[in-house]
C-alpha cells in the first residue's frame, strides 16, 4: 500500500496508478496469491508462480500496477495470519485499503489541482481530433508510434499527446508575430455590472449578439465572466423556488477567469481560441481593472494579415 501511495500521490499521472490498474491488479494479484498459498505446499514454488501468474494477467486485463506484485507476494509469505484468513484477505484488508487509498488520492489531486482520474482524450467536445492536431499531430499518429514500442512505455497516450502540443506551442513562439496584446486589444469594452438584473443582462446579449461579457464590480476590476448559456439556464429553472439573492449577475457568473497581460504576445493567445474555443480574452492591468478584450475574431484578422505578409 506504500508503494501505491507514491504512485497515486507523486505520479498520479502514470497509467500505472489509475484506479483501474489500482483495484483490478490488487484484485488479481491477492486471489492469485491466496490461491497458490492455499494450495501450493513449497513457499518458493507457490511465491514464484503467484507473482508471475498475477504480472501475466495484469499485462492481459490493461491492469498492471506494480506494487500488486508485493500483494501476491503478502498472500504467500504473510504466515499465519494472512493464511487464516483465506480469501477474506481478497476483501480486508486488499479490497478495503485499495479503497480508502483511492479515494483519497481522488480527494488529494483534485485539491492541487490535478485531473485524476486522467481524461481520455484531449478533445471533450468531438471525437474528432482538435483544430490543432488536425494540422499537426494526430492521436492516430501517437497510437501508431506507441505501436512500434513493444516495451511498456510508463506515459499516457493523453499525456503524450498533451507533450506534444504544449512543445508545438512553444515552437509557436518563434514565429514572426511581434504584436502584443495592448495593440490588438478592443479598449471600448461592452460588460456587465456585478450588481446587474439578470433580466438586464440578457437584454444586453440580445442588444449586442454576443455569447459572453465580461463582469466588473463597482471599482472596474475584473471579478468573473457571464455566458448566454449561463442566463438560459438561469430562466430554464425559474420554476424552481429561488430567493431575490440569486436575480443578480454575480449570482451566476464564473468567477474563474482566463486573463492575459498588455504585455504579453498574441501567440500565447492561440491554444485558449483554438483548442479551448474561447469567445474573447479579457486584458488587465496589475490592479486587475480591465484595461480591454482581445475577441476571436482580433486573432484571426492579426494571423490573416501576418500571412499575407509571408507571401
Amino acid at each position: 500500500m506504500g508503494a501505491s501511495s507514491v504512485l497515486l500521490f507523486a505520479v498520479s499521472s502514470s497509467p500505472l496508478a489509475q484506479p483501474w490498474n489500482m483495484l483490478v491488479g490488487n484484485l488479481i494479484a491477492a486471489i492469485i496469491g491466496v490461491s497458490c498459498a492455499l494450495w501450493i505446499q513449497n513457499l518458493s514454488l507457490a511465491l514464484s508462480i503467484a507473482v508471475s501468474i498475477a504480472i501475466f494477467l495484469m499485462m492481459t486485463t490493461d491492469s498492471l500496477h506494480p506494487p500488486s506484485g508485493a500483494v501476491a507476494m503478502t498472500a504467500v509469505l504473510g504466515g499465519d495470519a494472512v493464511h487464516n484468513l483465506g480469501y477474506y484477505f481478497v476483501l480486508y484488508p486488499v479490497l478495503l485499503n485499495s479503497v480508502l487509498l483511492l479515494g483519497l488520492a481522488i480527494i488529494f489531486n483534485r485539491l492541487v489541482g490535478r485531473h485524476y482520474p486522467q481524461p481520455a482524450q484531449i478533445n471533450q467536445r468531438s471525437a474528432d481530433p482538435t483544430p490543432t492536431q488536425k494540422v499537426t499531430i494526430q492521436p492516430a499518429d501517437i497510437e501508431y508510434a506507441l505501436e512500434q514500442h513493444t516495451e511498456l512505455l510508463d506515459i499516457s497516450q493523453y499525456d503524450l499527446e498533451s507533450i506534444i502540443l504544449e512543445a508545438q506551442q512553444h515552437a509557436n513562439h518563434r514565429l514572426d508575430i511581434g504584436q502584443s496584446c495592448a495593440e490588438i486589444m478592443t479598449k471600448d469594452v461592452v460588460f456587465l455590472n456585478a450588481e446587474d438584473d439578470i433580466v438586464y443582462a440578457l437584454a444586453r446579449f440580445k442588444e449586442m449578439n454576443i455569447m459572453s461579457l465580461p463582469v466588473l464590480n463597482s471599482t472596474h476590476q475584473l471579478v468573473g465572466t457571464l455566458a448566454l448559456s449561463d442566463v438560459v439556464e438561469w430562466f430554464c429553472n425559474e420554476s424552481e423556488m429561488r430567493g431575490t439573492w440569486q436575480e443578480q449577475v454575480k449570482h451566476i457568473m464564473h468567477r474563474q477567469v482566463v486573463m492575459v497581460k498588455p504585455s504579453q504576445n498574441i501567440v500565447d493567445l492561440i491554444p485558449y481560441f483554438v483548442e479551448k474555443s474561447f469567445n474573447y480574452l479579457p486584458v488587465v492591468g496589475g490592479d486587475q481593472k480591465l484595461l480591454g478584450i482581445i475577441s476571436r475574431a482580433d486573432m484571426i484578422a492579426v494571423l490573416y494579415q501576418n500571412l499575407l505578409q509571408l507571401k
